[in-house]
């Protein structure tokens, strides 16, 4: 599945979730779209949990 058609389907929740829920409803699946994807790179390998808490100037040798 493209990033277009993710960022539409991501799109239409969160627009319908606005319309119906109204803007707590809104927050919400963005919250937790945002958590999913998070969970997905990890899973996925393209991210790992450390990165969250190093430095940004810090090195990580291990990748090396």
């Amino acid at each position: 599945m493209s990033m277009a058609v993710v960022g539409l389907l991501a799109g239409m929740a969160l627009g319908f979730a606005g319309y119906f829920g109204g803007f707590g409803a809104f927050l919400l699946v963005a919250a937790l779209g945002a958590i999913g994807f998070v969970v997905g790179r990890v899973l996925d390998g393209d991210l790992e949990p450390g990165d969250f808490f190093r430095r940004p100037g810090e090195r990580d040798d291990r990748r090396r």
